[in-house]
């Protein structure tokens, strides 16, 4: 009997998106060169057609809901990459603010999604009232989240999910300033923020994972599972640091059952360290991006649902089946054949160092293989 998991890289509902959805927030910006939410539906619809809004909550997750079903997931776990609110008095000295109405929460409810990750670079981008409001929002509506809080208490502590005969699933969300997130956005036992890394040596790694068993039970029979969710590295690129490396496989040697990385606009390596997951880099998944120019050859339009199987007592990986999906109009569709061929020759180029390969099934789905 395996856990399954939906587990995808960053969901940014807001902007764009936001203002697509059916209680758009004032679209104000502060960017250096557009200063309307609405500009970045033009781009998507100058792109790819007319979106006819507004749209409803589900649209959004278009193809990926039905495949959500047909997969019989457990748990449903996302980087949620913008703040809920509406909030007027943005980070100062930040270029990029997301946001996303609070009476569009249900676009996250539409997709049952059970926990989010917090501990990333937009979280704070409407200061700590847009925090506070994200943090109401979501326990309004019954969502789960880890990695910022109202102290470094809260923010360190565990989103704790009960799968009813499978045991629990501890989920941690970290930060790490190499992906943007700001050193003083740093939760304190006084100020809220995220749960920011120091770094990413090897030490830090052991003393996180030290801090995460003492949410465990102690009871081997519950199998209490636990997943680091980390945003880190950089947009764009495919090169992967040796520290992050060495950080993951840390976090492995000392009990963690899946790494979960998140930040680059696209999809990266994935490994199999001793029978458990690393994702470096799981990509964007929803976004406001569409019609921006500049970083093409990335395929930044391409996502994946990683469908993970793994055994809820030792916490190993048992399969893995990759869902490629496209964004169009603000919404993902199964991606095409052809593309979903790219995707695997991609991550079979970028598996060679990690002795990791996808194959190509009937249905476009890539299937994760391992040595």
């Amino acid at each position: 009997m395996s856990l399954r998991l939906f587990l995808c890289g960053d969901v940014m509902t807001g902007r764009g998106i936001d203002q697509a959805l059916p209680h758009p927030v004032n679209p104000v910006l502060y960017e250096p060169y557009i200063r309307d939410a609405r500009a970045y539906v033009d781009l998507a619809e100058a792109a790819n057609g007319p979106i006819q809004r507004p749209v409803s909550f589900d649209y959004i997750w278009g193809d990926a809901l039905q495949e959500l079903e047909h997969s019989a997931v457990d748990l449903r776990i996302v980087n949620l990459e913008t703040a809920i609110t509406s909030a007027e008095t943005q980070w100062p000295d930040k270029e990029i603010h997301y946001r996303m109405h609070p009476r569009n929460i249900g676009c996250l409810t539409a997709a049952r999604i059970d926990a989010c990750a917090l501990a990333n670079n937009h979280i704070l981008d409407w200061d700590y009232n847009g925090l506070f409001e994200t943090l109401r929002t979501l326990d309004a509506a019954r969502i789960s989240h880890a990695g910022a809080g109202n102290n470094a208490n809260e923010a360190s502590t565990p989103a704790i999910l009960n799968v009813a005969g499978k045991g629990r699933v501890l989920f941690f969300s970290f930060g790490s300033t190499t992906s943007g997130v700001l050193t003083e956005w740093r939760a304190s036992d006084t100020r809220a923020g995220v749960n920011l890394l120091n770094d990413l040596s090897e030490e830090t790694a052991s003393r996180i994972a030290d801090a995460m068993r003492q949410f465990t039970s102690g009871d081997q029979q519950r199998g209490d599972l636990l997943i680091a969710s980390i945003h880190w590295g950089s947009n764009w690129g495919y090169e992967i640091q040796r520290e992050q490396i060495m950080f993951a496989h840390r976090l492995i040697d000392e009990g963690i059952a899946i790494v979960h990385g998140h930040s680059s606009h696209h999809v990266r390596a994935l490994e199999v360290f001793k029978d458990r997951l690393i994702l470096y880099g799981c990509g964007d998944f929803l976004t406001d991006y569409e019609g921006i120019s500049g970083y093409e050859r990335f395929r930044g339009d391409l996502a994946l649902m990683y469908l993970v199987d793994v055994d809820p007592q030792s916490g190993q990986l048992v399969s893995a089946r990759l869902v490629p999906m496209h964004m169009r109009r603000f919404r993902l569709e199964r991606a095409s054949a052809s593309d979903a061929k790219w995707l695997c020759n991609l991550l079979n180029e970028l598996g060679k160092p990690f002795a990791t390969q996808t194959r190509f099934s009937e249905d476009n789905s890539l299937m994760l293989e391992w040595r």
